[in-house]
């Protein structure tokens, strides 16, 4: 005969579900806990802002709202790179070199999104083991979801509470270089695009934007056999940015060798950045009165004005005419009708849905 005993929960932890119930915290605690560097609520804080929740998201708009009123002298720094072009590599060796200058660094690593299963391998704290456990460092990988740019949906947000947590140096890295990369320009003070040695031919093949964009440019693995290699392709880039317009700063965009093994070239990228945020700090923008760094971040915010005004827009535009918009949708599958007389269809829908 088997005995059959009733074991409490507050005995039997594996009986309490109440012990893996999530951890909520108020306003206060949010704030409180961002302005005294917990990395833990500082994490939970930026989960609270990528959440699609509208609780959630009216909580997340309160936090950083009263984070933007903290006084921070931070520089923002976007790195992008095709992949393979060392990054992650990069980024923890130039982060260290950044803390022993005596900077705190926060890293918002993007990882991209797969297309066909929405999952993300979210790997940047392994792949920069060293860095992500310093005491000064903060590492935050991100999925990049469906947003182009390369950018997870709310980083701008997430710049602002590292920047709140005391932060000074914000590194964003990037997806890769695509058609919509250049989305981080609008978020950053400088921005810096990473090539390999012997690049000739990417070199050709890349987006003249996003060269005219960079405000430096660092050749990666420039040591060993890759050496000669280097300084080949700074000299092609060198041709190359010499037929591109002058920046309305007066600053041309150095080209630096570096090697995360040798430390090469890191002083002179530290030292470079150093000279970026002078010039741009102490001259004026003959237009706006202001200075060029201050400028730059205007413009950045009313971009920013705009894109979330849209994206609210849309959000409830769509929310009111689901139903007409899947119907279209199945339409324009069917070839029951263009995509061009499909979006005029909508367009009307959307007007009689706002004259009522």
């Amino acid at each position: 005969m088997s005995l059959m005993v009733d074991i409490p929960p507050s005995i039997n932890p594996y009986l309490d579900k109440s012990r893996f119930k999530k951890r909520t915290y108020s306003f206060e605690e949010y704030v409180e806990g961002i302005l005294n560097q917990d990395r833990v609520i500082l994490s939970k804080a930026i989960t609270l802002i990528e959440s699609e929740n509208p609780e959630d998201q009216q909580l997340a708009g309160r936090i950083i709202k009263e984070c933007l009123k903290i006084n921070t002298d931070s520089f923002r720094i976007g790195i992008t790179g095709i992949p393979g072009v060392g990054k992650s590599t990069f980024i923890e060796s130039f982060g260290l070199d950044l803390i022993e200058k005596g900077h705190k660094v926060a890293v918002l690593a993007v990882d991209p999104t797969s297309e066909r299963s929405g999952g993300s391998i979210l790997g940047d704290k392994t792949r920069m083991e060293n860095l992500s456990k310093h005491p000064n460092a903060y590492i935050r990988p991100s999925p990049s979801g469906r947003v182009p740019g390369g950018v997870a949906k709310r980083t701008r947000e997430a710049i602002i509470l590292c920047e709140a947590a005391g932060f000074d140096r914000i590194i964003i890295e990037t997806v890769g270089v695509g058609q919509g990369e250049v989305l981080v320009h609008s978020m950053v003070d400088f921005f810096m695009l990473l090539i390999l040695p012997g690049s000739g031919d990417e070199l050709q093949g890349m987006k003249r934007g996003i060269m005219e964009m960079a405000d430096g440019i660092v050749i990666t693995k420039a040591d060993g056999d890759n050496l000669k290699k280097a300084k080949i392709a700074r000299a092609d880039i060198q041709r190359a940015l010499h037929y591109f317009p002058l920046s309305k700063s007066g600053w041309n965009p150095p080209i630096i060798l570096t090697s995360s093994i040798t430390k090469l070239g890191f002083d002179e990228v530290y030292q470079m950045l150093i000279n970026f945020e002078t010039l741009m700090k102490n001259k004026i923008h003959p237009e706006t009165s202001k200075s060029y760094f201050e400028t730059r971040r205007r413009e950045q915010s009313l971009y920013w004005f705009e894109q979330s005004f849209f994206e609210k827009i849309k959000g409830q535009i769509l929310e009111k005419i689901q139903s007409e918009y899947q119907e279209l949708k199945e339409k324009i599958l069917n070839q029951e009708i263009t995509p061009f007389d499909a979006a005029e269809q909508l367009l009307s829908i959307i007007f009689d849905q706002y004259k009522r």
